[in-house]
């Protein structure tokens, strides 16, 4: 873990090198993958079923799982479990919601029909981890949107290793209404949603986590088919004041450490003493967790403590780290949300933990990371639509613009460009 203070003369270059510190997985499983792909398209659900025998010491008859099946485990997933997942279903429902965009369109003042239509892809395949990472609420942020913005069919893959699966996900799909499923995962699941096989129709967008042979393979796949993003490992920036209790804020930091050995998990405060307090609270909590040798890991190998002489200078070095999450645990939180441009999600105030935003918050807990919020946004409903414009010239209208597209068309060298504006022109 480093302790970085802005006063230190070598504080620029320190932080430097640590804004550009890679935490991605090192091993290259390109040539892997790209082996399973081109298996996957050749020869469809046998390779599928041989990767899936190898990987994942399983071979059902059928990768599609029955209604009867899914309704059995579901029912295996504990009463309070169901009754959150309905919760954060809700919730995230009645947020996506809001986003459903508008059309455009308008004449304009010499007489051109301009519009812009929005409309709903027609297949989505999701993808849910079924090993240590099986996140129930990954399969709501997921399919939730998608339904919202009128995706006709949704499709998930979900691997069972020794044929087994965590029932909460299963429910989850039952809250979301996700009824076509398969037993796939891997790089294998991603081609098999690309390409299609013999008993998995293709998809036209991939989207949710996965580990380094399912990010590879989605970057494969990518022009194919469209892809949500290459997910990295989590991040968490906390912005914390003093008047903070400092084992909250040691929580929230852990919250994240424990995903991943190389998550990132960043505090930024105005106080050494405070900053002390903070270390110590993640020291004696982490000898309690059963995730202890992931958090341990993630902290020691990448966490920070940033002690800034003001809170406002925590506004640019968050920007450079374009953190996936942000917490700005302080009285007046949203003059310092105002001047943050590079985030994935934003939690304000004291009360306010990221862990909330995974589950029943409501906005999407599909962020942006490895700096990658300096350009891209969270999941949304926008993510499983399309921009279809429309032009609309009548003669009068062509006579008025026209001369200017025959000069550009010209200008660029392209007499067809110009000839058909010309012929209409008389």
């Amino acid at each position: 873990m480093q302790l970085l203070k802005t006063t230190d003369q070598n504080f620029s270059n320190q932080f430097q090198a640590f804004v550009n510190e890679r935490r991605e997985a090192t091993v290259d499983v390109s040539g892997t993958v790209k082996e399973i792909i081109a298996d996957v398209k050749a020869r469809g659900d046998a390779a599928v079923k041989e990767y899936t025998t190898r990987f994942d010491r399983y071979s059902p008859e059928s990768f599609r799982l029955s209604d009867t099946f899914v309704t059995q485990q579901a029912a295996q997933c504990p009463q309070e479990v169901k009754v959150a997942l309905e919760v954060a279903a809700e919730r995230i429902t009645a947020f996506h919601q809001k986003q459903l965009p508008q059309n455009i369109a308008y004449t304009d003042e010499v007489g051109v029909k301009l519009g812009l239509n929005w409309v709903a892809l027609t297949t989505v395949g999701i993808y849910v981890p079924g090993g240590r990472a099986s996140y129930p609420s990954s399969l709501l942020m997921n399919a939730l949107p998608a339904k919202i913005a009128g995706v006709e069919r949704i499709v998930m893959t979900v691997p069972m290793p020794s044929g087994e699966i965590n029932p909460a996900v299963l429910a989850a799909a039952q809250v979301a209404g996700v009824t076509e499923i398969y037993s796939i995962g891997g790089a294998q699941a991603i081609a098999a949603l690309a390409y299609g096989t013999e008993s998995l129709a293709p998809v036209d967008k991939i989207v949710g986590p996965g580990n380094a042979y399912v990010a590879e393979a989605k970057r494969q796949v990518f022009g194919r088919v469209g892809i949500d993003s290459i997910a990295g490992p989590s991040e968490i920036l906390v912005v914390a004041d003093d008047q903070n209790h400092p084992e909250w804020i040691a929580w929230d930091l852990l919250s994240q450490a424990e995903h991943d050995p190389s998550a990132q998990s960043i505090l930024i405060t105005d106080s050494e003493t405070f900053a002390q307090a903070v270390i110590t609270a993640v020291e004696q909590i982490l000898k309690t967790l059963s995730t202890q040798a992931v958090a341990s890991k993630s902290w020691e190998n990448h966490g920070a403590v940033i002690v800034v002489s003001d809170l406002a200078e925590s506004i640019p070095l968050l920007n450079q780290l374009a953190p996936e999450h942000v917490e700005l645990c302080v009285d007046e939180p949203q003059q310092l949300a105002n001047q943050i441009r590079c985030a994935g999600s934003m939690f304000l105030g004291r009360h306010t933990p990221e862990a909330i935003g995974d589950y029943v918050g409501g906005p999407n807990h599909v962020l942006p990371t490895a700096r990658s919020a300096r350009f891209a946004s969270g999941l949304s409903v926008y993510d499983f639509m399309k921009r279809i414009t429309s032009l609309q010239c009548d003669e009068q209208a062509l006579q008025t613009i026209g001369k200017a597209a025959i000069s550009l068309a010209q200008a660029e060298g392209l007499p067809a460009h110009a000839g058909s504006v010309a012929v209409r022109l008389g």
